[in-house]
């Protein structure tokens, strides 16, 4: 398939360009062309300012089920998790499936155009595993292929509630018994055109150390993105500390969890030494700072991270809201009502964490640049709404990291096919209707 399309403004990784041409053939951009001054016969016109499509490096689809209720009263992360557990007991792999088409219909709708399934609940109720082994993994990526956006499934490892403890009722959905269990299980999913899979250790609590190789390992043999959540409640480098004598950053490093495809999400609370451990082996931050915020988790090291060698990429995670636009601007506001001072990030740094390095931590790195050769996945911000008209085209990058949201987002291209046109998505006919009815199927 061969497609033009006709861009009013790109951002080319480092500046905005006006009036460029992007060729893309079977999926791939096959030329970029500035200067072109109307858009080519046959072309499809893209107002606004275009960006490469925007990785969502962490996410809990079901949690979609939770905005609004979480944000009820006050409460605790420990709290708000016996709410969460409340969600998944209820799920098949059918509602799964059709919470998760509209949940990264959603998505799609905000720019997404890849996303990373932080994904743990993998069997039926009380443990037991349904037919297939994998149903509910497989119900996700599915979902992403009808929601028309690709997904890096990030089986997840999670086999105990905390330090020598098994798991909780709960959590028996999760836990496979054993890694070598897990592994076999996981080893069992087959990638497609718009999936990649990839593998996360939940957390040291979740893990135990001397399982923890088994699932770095099998990562690396097959070359796919690690990921794990780390210190983002104090309560858990508490006990870490209790059980180990070490922090869970130092904890991962003995254990050979750290490394340049292991991304680390939160990592709120973390000592020097843990800080130099990620940067120097090139492990990247993930930062949700919408949940970070909702959950009262704080306000993670970022900068010092990304100064010590660790690249940043963002997630929407909880999903309190899903707007990649607003993780990035938080970023750089929140760490400005930290430190008071302004600066510590520019759009375009902001931007690639969003885009390119977000993407090459889910094992896409042949997504988020504009650029021959890589993925024709785009997402265009519109330059003319209530909140970013104004300023000149220019300055785009600008607009769309401090004043954009993801009302802005005026099309979605993955794959060179037109998933959002105008604001409306294109596979799915009514997506608030389809979360809507998804959630109230797991009301209870």
């Amino acid at each position: 398939m061969q497609v033009t399309y006709w861009a009013e403004h790109a951002w080319l990784g480092t500046h905005v360009e006006p009036r460029v041409a992007i060729e893309v053939t079977d999926g791939l951009i096959t030329a970029v062309r500035t200067a072109v001054p109307a858009p080519p016969p046959g072309a499809t016109t893209l107002r606004g300012l275009t960006l490469p499509g925007l990785a969502n490096a962490h996410s809990h689809a079901f949690h979609r089920a939770l905005r609004g209720r979480t944000q009820v009263g006050s409460g605790t992360f420990w709290t708000w998790r016996d709410v969460m557990y409340g969600v998944a007991d209820r799920l098949t792999p059918d509602s799964y499936f059709a919470l998760a088409r509209a949940t990264y219909a959603e998505m799609a709708l905000a720019g997404i155009t890849c996303v990373g399934e932080f994904h743990y609940l993998h069997h039926g109720p009380g443990g037991t595993p349904y037919a297939d082994p994998n149903a509910m993994g497989e119900a996700l990526i599915a979902a992403a292929a009808e929601a028309g956006i690709r997904i890096t499934l990030l089986d997840t490892a999670y086999l105990s509630s905390g330090f020598g403890q098994p798991p909780n009722h709960h959590q028996a959905r999760f836990s496979d018994g054993t890694a070598d269990a897990w592994a076999e299980r996981a080893a069992a999913l087959k990638p497609a055109g718009h999936a990649r899979i990839g593998a996360a250790v939940h957390s040291v609590r979740a893990v135990p150390a001397d399982q923890l190789t088994t699932v770095a390992d099998w990562a690396k043999e097959r070359e796919a993105p690690l990921h794990v959540h780390l210190s983002e409640q104090t309560a858990e480098n508490d006990a870490c500390l209790a059980a180990h004598g070490r922090t869970p950053t130092r904890l991962l490093a003995d254990h050979g969890v750290l490394g340049p495809r292991t991304s680390a999400v939160h990592a709120t609370h973390l000592t020097d030494e843990d800080i130099a451990l990620l940067g120097g082996a090139a492990s990247t931050i993930c930062m949700c700072p919408t949940t970070e915020r909702d959950l009262a988790d704080g306000i993670g090291p970022a900068v010092a991270l990304q100064r010590a060698g660790s690249p940043l990429s963002l997630g929407s995670d909880s999903h309190a809201v899903i707007d990649l636009l607003e993780e990035a601007r938080a970023m750089e506001l929140d760490e400005r009502l930290r430190s008071r001072t302004r600066g510590h990030w520019t759009a375009a740094a902001l931007l690639r964490a969003a885009t390119e390095d977000g993407h090459a931590s889910l094992g896409w790195a042949d997504a988020g640049r504009i650029e021959q050769g890589a993925l024709a996945d785009l997402t265009t911000v519109a330059l003319d709404s209530v909140r970013t008209a104004g300023p000149a085209p220019r300055h785009g990058a600008e607009t769309a990291v401090f004043a954009a949201t993801g009302a802005d987002i005026r099309h979605t291209v993955v794959g060179g096919r037109h998933v959002v046109r105008d604001g409306v998505h294109q596979l799915v006919p009514d997506v608030p209707r389809e979360l809507a009815d998804s959630i109230a199927a797991l009301s209870g």
